[in-house]
């Protein structure tokens, strides 16, 4: 009981020093994280309010994920790519399969944008880039409904468009389309 009796009055004075400095450090962080966070969700409002903030790749994963939206609106596919890739270097499940499938979204947009323009030769890559958005999104959040009614629309628009080969001048060859099934078991030829 003396040991410890005589270690308390030994530590005591360094203790009474100590603790107040300890204190003021805890304040001091606290405070700091505080005011980034409060700067942080200044700048989300911002930029759902379709105010134009520049964000870097280094900045918190939410802000990140607010211009990767803001910027889906605006169609913005080729800017919007390094801040997706940023969020995939993070362990943000969540926020990156809703940056993917603002993308998605976005490429999709465009791709239906082309096709209502009967353009549909650009319009094909952009679909596939969609549906990779889509998969990708699912990868990080399976149980993600939306991106799997996305790619679900994304790859009917692709297998209606049928392969189309391209001859000299405004000739088109298209394959026959297949009557027949090709289930095992099943005849082939006229009934």
């Amino acid at each position: 009981m003396s040991f410890l009796h005589t270690a308390w009055t030994r530590t005591r004075p360094n203790l009474l020093l100590v603790l107040p400095i300890l204190l003021l450090a805890g304040a001091l962080v606290a405070g700091g994280l505080t005011w980034r966070a409060q700067t942080t969700n200044r700048e989300i409002a911002a930029l759902e309010a379709n105010q134009d903030r520049p964000v870097t790749t280094a900045a918190a994963s939410q802000l990140i994920l607010a211009r990767v939206l803001q910027l889906a609106r605006r169609d913005a596919t080729e800017e919007m790519e390094p801040l997706v890739v940023a969020l995939e270097s993070r362990d943000v499940p969540l926020l990156l399969a809703r940056a993917r499938y603002a993308l998605g979204n976005a490429r999709l947009r465009r791709a239906l944008d082309l096709i209502e323009r009967s353009q549909l030769d650009p319009a094909g890559p952009l679909i596939v880039l969609a549906r990779q958005e889509y998969r990708r999104a699912l990868q990080a959040r399976p149980e993600f409904w939306d991106a799997k009614f996305n790619l679900d629309v994304a790859a009917r628009l692709i297998r209606d468009f049928p392969e189309v080969d391209r001859q000299i001048g405004d000739e088109l060859k298209a394959e026959p389309k297949k009557i027949w099934t090709d289930i095992p078991g099943q005849p082939r030829g006229a009934p």
